[in-house]
């Protein structure tokens, strides 16, 4: 399917002279037609994702490498084809937990960004065969598995291993005040 770009000029709606793109002309949309692209690239400055990204519910690959992300939605969960992602090169701090339900997700590029925590959800992704984390401040213990031979399932393991420590410890009642949480019984 051809890209159809145009140059907004000065005489039309905000004069930036900003290339826009559009995979599918107005005519086409209007009809219902779809767009059926496995793969986009999004290069550029970007700071925010428009939340019509995550309705591309088809898309196998997305490649926003090099831009100026500092946060991710958690409706990237939305993208369940999804079995490439590049997060490379942005400024992201912290990812959503929801990044863990990407089950069929094969590669994971998180390189140079600011990351210095990972969502233990991370460990659900049983199929990830490819984890970039080079470039970020990662506690030292992280990086330690990671670098190991096999780093990549190591680490992922023990995500997993801290994940279900963590259920367990949720489910533990805990009772502060035993005289509120236990109704006495009179004899």
């Amino acid at each position: 399917m051809p890209r159809k770009d145009k140059y907004e000029g000065n005489s039309s709606n905000n004069g930036s002279g900003r290339r826009v793109q559009s995979l599918i002309s107005q005519e086409e949309q209007a009809a219902g037609k779809k767009s059926c692209w496995n793969e986009l690239e999004i290069t550029g400055t970007i700071r925010n994702l428009s939340p019509n990204l995550f309705q591309m519910t088809h898309l196998t690959a997305l490649h926003l490498k090099n831009n100026s992300l500092c946060r991710l939605l958690p409706e990237i969960c939305q993208l369940v084809n999804l079995r490439n992602l590049d997060l490379s090169y942005n400024k992201l701090r912290s990812l959503p937990a929801e990044l863990g339900e990407l089950i069929h997700l094969r590669e994971l590029h998180l390189a140079h960004n600011y990351l210095r925590i990972l969502p233990y959800e991370l460990g659900k992704l049983f199929n990830l065969m490819i984890l970039s984390l080079v470039g970020n401040p990662l506690n030292k213990d992280i990086m330690s598995i990671y670098s190991e031979p096999n780093g990549t399932q190591k680490l992922l393991s023990f995500m997993l291993d801290n994940l279900q420590g963590m259920c367990v410890f949720n489910e533990i009642p805990i009772f502060t005040n035993l005289k509120e949480t236990i109704p006495l019984i009179s004899t």
